[in-house]
């Protein structure tokens, strides 16, 4: 044992003495003198946790990447201006380590400005509070504690020796982010702090090169990067001296509370990648490659839900996407088989018809072609090399000896798998020294104010400068006297209370009771009210509570946007006509919750009770209860269907903002999506009509196996016994492959009799250890129809396909078959043929 250890870090010391020099010309980048094709993906350190990261790049690695990307957050290191936290999933050296444990290069974005729909752009709001600072533009405080972090940052890695330059995995920095999208907004001083800015980081000597994304005047001391959903018509700026650079290929988009589940189909993102790589590019970065959880209340936007998955192909909860992870898996391979002819040459582009082209990369012995379509209907055949190639529309094929097809993006190989939950109540899992009953628990939440530091004002106040964020709540209180003879009381009739609000909800109460309720959008953050209100004679109280659903993150001067009740607040419709503004009265304000401050969400204040009768429907209410971990290692989310909107914790950890009554629209999501033609981020919507979330990721590594707590604060009025807990689970696993598949790329061969001798293959693993094909609940070979989990049998079906496919796969992990009339029979002879099969695993 003591030999091993010495060996095992004898082994270390030597990995870290040695440096790597990275540089770059016009082709690529290069490391230690050779260019580089490199595929990349973007993993957010604080959106998973350390005990996910391993298991998380291992599965990047296995999909063909070279390099991990990660945004670096100030506001999540330096909450408080001078004091640091790097503890947990804030652990940003832990997170670059367990990346060069597996073999990866690292990207590390700094920014420090990141939009990342991460809460006020990433920026700490203490920044907004400096005297006479103005953000990202030439201004001498901004750019004080611009360097300041970025510094540290820099000074953090280089003690850790993590820059290439000095053994470690860091070949790229990146400072600034997405500015020259909006830097006309800031004139002249635009440019100054550009210059600026990228001086200073070359200055900080790393070792490695910086990049700026969507800079098209970046200076000539850092490269231009795209970013986009298509980036293959893109040229950096001096591209005589700078390679062509993706840095966030989309693979997917953000949600938002009240939209529909964007989807972008994998079909679209690998033809997206080919193009890139066959008009020049050497570098390529999935902007998600796993997106996560915005845990707490470091969502922005406003209104930026809680789950990150953004269709990744490593989805929130570290399941691989299935057929996206496979399918792309198989591009980066094919794309590698091409590296050597594309780092040595230029590439030479010709039109082969209207919307197909051909590029070759040829040098000596070395040639590879690319092969597109971008007609978005028409598929094409075309000659090319004095061969015949057929080229489905909006598609790629790879040539990587010029002859040869290895690879076609519109063709898919791998198998899809259909993700389920299988929900376990939250009572059933109640630990037995919970009280009897229901096994929750209630604290109720004051209406208005409540707390010592409550202050006073003259006039309404904008909210973020008032609470600096600590809190998403501001309370906002006034009394008014009624006598009998005022128009308030006359004839019995109602007063309309207006409220107009900066955003992004709010509630009011007339003397506590719950009045009414509004909340802005993504789109239009803004709230305006008029709520009928009935006024007692004598002392009446109006309680407004504005709230926000993250700060803004993203546009030119996002950071000066406000939120809250900035007014007018007026009664309107008395009998007289008139209306009384209410704006200019002495208002009394404070800043978040009497629970936050005695510490609720821990679930440890003797305040909580369980009797008589547990309170449902009931706004500003407090829940807890105490459960047991569901049985077994599957990742965990909580369903909160019956419940309105409001905050979760798990053991004292925020699980993020929930919001189940936010529902998408009724309209906008297609049956099927055709992924012919340029994407947008709502082409391929899913779920409408329904809610923008339900399910709610609870990593394992926060579970005890019993007594574990949760506590909710309930905004509007909920049930919590409707909650259940969730296991994710793979459902089922299929693969549809037709004839005129190509072989898979694992075999592919520049002999072109070897290549071709396969054929088409359908194959099926399953996605977990110890796991074995259990059984198959669909096979057809013939005209099958349908998608992943409901397939159906077509006019032309052999009658042995089942039997053969269950032979072929039942018992064992994974299993492969050919697609071809010698294993199956011809049922129907002179017509294309396919097989899909659809089986399950335990």
């Amino acid at each position: 044992m003591r030999i091993l250890v010495v060996v095992l870090v004898l082994g270390v010391l030597a990995t870290a003495s040695y440096c790597a020099t990275v540089t770059y010309d016009h082709r690529a980048l290069v490391i230690d003198g050779k260019r580089r094709v490199l595929v990349s993906g973007s993993i957010h350190y604080p959106r998973s946790t350390p005990e996910m990261w391993p298991d998380l790049i291992q599965k990047s690695k296995d999909g063909g990447l070279d390099v991990i990307e990660t945004y670096v957050f100030w506001n999540l290191h330096e909450p408080v201006q001078g004091q640091y936290d790097f503890g947990g999933r804030k652990d940003l050296v832990k997170f670059v380590k367990t990346v060069a444990e597996a073999g990866l290069y690292v990207h590390l974005r700094i920014g420090p400005y990141v939009c990342a729909e991460w809460n006020y752009g990433g920026f700490p709001l203490w920044l907004h509070f400096i005297p006479g600072i103005q953000l990202r533009t030439d201004n001498e405080p901004f750019k004080a504690e611009m360097q300041r972090f970025t510094a540290k940052i820099v000074d953090m890695m280089k003690k850790e020796k993590l820059y290439a330059s000095q053994g470690g995995p860091i070949i790229l920095s990146q400072i600034e982010n997405e500015y020259g999208n909006i830097d006309q907004a800031y004139g002249a001083a635009a440019q100054t702090y550009i210059k600026w800015a990228a001086s200073m980081a070359v200055s900080l000597d790393t070792g490695v090169p910086w990049v700026m994304c969507q800079q098209a005047d970046a200076p000539a001391s850092v490269i231009s990067t795209c970013n986009g959903f298509y980036c293959d018509q893109w040229t950096p700026r001096l591209p005589e001296k700078r390679p062509k650079m993706w840095t966030e290929n989309w693979s997917g988009w953000f949600l938002s509370f009240g939209g529909a589940v964007p989807q972008r189909p994998v079909e679209d993102l690998a033809f997206a990648v080919a193009r890139f790589f066959q008009k020049g590019g050497t570098f390529q970065n999935y902007y998600m490659y796993h997106g996560g959880t915005n845990f707490g209340r470091s969502a922005g936007g406003p209104f930026i839900a809680t789950s990150y998955d953004y269709d990744a192909p490593i989805d929130e909860y570290g399941f691989l996407r299935q057929p996206k992870w496979g399918h792309l898996k198989d591009v980066h391979k094919a794309v590698k088989l091409c590296e050597e002819a594309m780092v040595a040459t230029d590439p030479k582009n010709s039109s082969l018809g209207p919307n197909v082209e051909a590029t070759v990369y040829q040098t000596g012995s070395a040639c590879a072609a690319f092969l597109s379509n971008s007609d978005t209907k028409s598929d094409a055949t075309v000659t090319f090399n004095g061969n015949s190639y057929q080229l489905p529309a909006w598609s790629v094929s790879i040539l990587p000896d010029c002859k040869n097809v290895a690879l076609n993006t519109a063709k898919i190989n791998s198998a899809a798998m259909i993700p389920s939950f299988m929900h376990h109540s939250v009572i059933d899992n109640i630990d037995s020294s919970e009280a009897l009953g229901s096994g929750w628990s209630w604290i109720n939440e004051p209406v208005g104010i409540s707390k010592k530091d409550a202050f006073t004002r003259v006039g309404l106040l904008e909210q973020i400068n008032t609470t600096a964020d600590k809190s998403d709540y501001l309370w906002y209180s006034l009394s008014i006297d009624v006598t009998s003879s005022d128009a308030f009381l006359q004839d019995g009739s109602q007063t309309i209370l207006h409220v107009e609000s900066l955003g992004h909800a709010l509630h009011a109460f007339i003397n506590g009771k719950p009045a009414g309720s509004g909340t802005g959008s993504a789109s239009n953050p803004t709230v305006s009210v008029e709520i009928p209100v009935t006024f007692a004679s004598g002392k009446n109280t109006i309680d407004l509570l504005s709230l926000t659903v993250g700060l803004q993150n993203y546009g030119a001067f996002f950071d000066k946007t406000g939120a809250g009740i900035t007014g007018p607040v007026q009664l309107k419709g008395l009998k007289n006509g008139t209306t009384i503004d209410l704006s200019s009265q002495q208002w009394t304000y404070q800043i978040g919750l009497q629970g936050e401050d005695l510490d609720f969400p821990s679930g440890s204040s003797s305040q909580w009770v369980s009797q008589p009768t547990l309170p449902k429907k009931r706004p500003l209410t407090w829940y807890k209860a105490t459960f047991n971990a569901p049985d077994g290692s599957n990742p965990v989310a909580l369903d909160f269907t019956g419940m309105g909107k409001g905050e979760a914790w798990v053991n004292g950890q925020s699980i993020g903002r929930y919001w189940p009554t936010n529902i998408s629209p009724t309209s906008g999501c297609p049956d099927s999506c055709d992924f012919r033609g340029p994407y947008n981020s709502d082409k391929c919507r899913k779920n409408c009509g329904k809610p923008s979330q339900e399910l709610y990721h609870v990593p394992r590594s926060w579970l005890k196996p019993s007594d574990n707590t949760l506590v909710l604060f309930e905004e509007i009025g909920g049930d919590p016994t409707q909650i259940s807990f969730s296991t994710r689970q793979i459902e089922s696993l299929c693969s549809h492959v037709s004839e005129s598949h190509l072989s898979p790329v694992d075999t592919w061969s520049s002999d072109s009799k070897a290549g071709r001798k396969l054929g088409p293959v359908l194959s099926l693993e399953c996605p977990f250890p110890n796991q074995v094909i259990s059984s198959i609940k669909f096979a057809s070979y013939g005209k099958p129809q349908g998608t992943c989990g409901s397939f159906s049998h077509g006019q032309c079906k052999s009658s042995s396909a089942l039997s053969i496919v269950q032979k072929a796969c039942v018992g064992s992990k994974s299993c492969s078959i050919k697609v071809s009339v010698k294993t199956f029979g011809d049922p129907c002879k002179g017509v294309a043929k396919s097989l899909a099969v659809e089986a399950s695993c335990r």
